[in-house]
């Protein structure tokens, strides 16, 4: 009982596109969030951007609920638009110009706190 989502039974439901901005340390990571993504019911899809850290499912689904799904897997997860009027901090969107800052080989052992604080040291000088 604990798994079931409450979705509105309106008379015309539509599925919607909920993004979400997700570290991702590794592919590994990736594969852990589709995976508990794709027990929830009511999801089509789920899309995984590695180099830009962001997940689009897109379903009939609560996005809060999919948000606290995303959470129990990794805690730093948060909407990708800054539309929500929540306590969380918005995601900053990263520019093209950062990307050449973080290598590309040896990305999957780069984390979170390390791609931080390249992207901080990079705009500070």
């Amino acid at each position: 009982m604990a798994n079931l989502q409450i979705v509105p039974a309106y008379s015309n439901v539509e599925a919607q596109y909920v993004e979400m901005m997700v570290p991702l340390y590794s592919y590994g990571c990736e594969k852990k969030v589709k995976k508990a993504l794709a027990n929830l019911k009511g999801i089509y899809s789920v899309t995984v951007d590695y180099k830009l850290q962001k997940v689009t499912v897109w379903g009939i689904c609560n996005k809060y609920d999919v948000l606290a799904t995303i959470k129990s897997k990794r805690k730093e997860a948060r909407f990708w638009d800054c539309d929500d009027k929540t306590d969380e901090p918005c995601c900053a969107i990263i520019p093209q110009s950062v990307e050449s800052v973080i290598p590309t080989k040896g990305r999957m052992s780069l984390s979170w706190k390390a791609w931080k604080k390249k992207v901080i040291k990079y705009y500070q000088g």
